[in-house]
């Protein structure tokens, strides 16, 4: 059982930086990639990036490619989005999961607005 726990979000202005925690109950946390979702209001759930298991490897989506950056922390179980040059149009929820074979564990996520 993986129990994943976002924080971090809140209101910012254009421009801003912000960074979200994801930290994860796991005895292995190594043994997982970890990843960052969002979802905005009225709009499907979208990829943000991933991080490798022994945060080697990112990749992310355009959109926030250049802004955005994964990293992860082994000691304190701990993955984190730090989010720079922030736009309203990343205004939404954001999530952290661990893929899995079966699926994926999920964070209940951290609302992240950005006024213009």
């Amino acid at each position: 059982q993986v129990t994943l726990v976002e924080s971090g979000g809140g209101l910012v202005q254009a421009g801003d930086s912000l960074r979200l925690s994801c930290a994860a109950s796991v005895r292995s946390f190594s043994s997982y990639q970890m990843g960052w979702f969002r979802q905005a209001p009225e709009k499907e759930r979208e990829f943000v990036g991933v991080i490798s298991r022994r945060g080697s490897m990112t990749s992310y989506a355009d959109s926030v490619k250049g802004r955005f950056t994964i990293s992860r922390e082994s000691a304190k179980n701990t993955v984190y989005l730090q989010m720079n040059s922030l736009n309203p149009e990343d205004t939404a929820v954001y999530y952290c999961n661990a893929p899995t074979t079966w699926g994926a564990y999920w964070g209940q996520g951290t609302q992240v607005t950005v006024s213009s």
